[in-house]
């Protein structure tokens, strides 16, 4: 998997947006002492996909 970071935000620790390249999902990688990450999900519960991003 190659990931990039799309977004990064600073609310209650690190949080960064990462997006797969292969598959155009985007991750939420949050650390606020141990680190999570699990794909970033819409209203619906599907995942959030970003194309044509670069």
């Amino acid at each position: 998997m190659e990931i990039e970071i799309l977004r990064e935000f600073n609310w209650n620790g690190r949080e960064k947006i990462f997006i797969d390249k292969e598959t155009e999902v985007n991750c939420i990688f949050v650390q606020a002492g141990v680190g999570g990450l699990t794909p970033l999900l819409d209203a619906d519960g599907k995942p959030v996909i970003t194309r044509s991003w670069n």
